[in-house]
């Protein structure tokens, strides 16, 4: 479990091949899959390099798997809400 740690760290320390990517949790900047900004969200990303990354868009995602994306948004915003009080502003 540890080598997988690391190996995902370097993942982000590398430029990610022409048409490649990985997914990762970050956070949400509202597009290209509408889940909604600010929320941290497994993402299909690709490493610019120096830790630098940006989400990957233009997959081609059946409607299943963007029904699947929207309700797990949906129950993270309401984790989230239930813990809002514990958050530091």
């Amino acid at each position: 479990a540890a080598s997988a740690c690391i190996d995902h760290v370097k993942n982000f320390l590398k430029k990610t091949p022409e048409g490649e990517w990985f997914s990762a949790a970050v956070a949400s900047d509202g597009n290209p899959y509408d889940v909604p900004s600010g929320l941290i969200f497994s993402f299909p990303v690709r490493s610019i390099g120096n830790g630098e990354y940006e989400i990957v868009s233009g997959l081609d995602l059946s409607d299943y798997a963007r029904g699947k994306i929207g309700e797990t948004a949906k129950e993270l915003l309401q984790e989230r809400d239930i813990v809002k009080d514990l958050l530091v502003k």
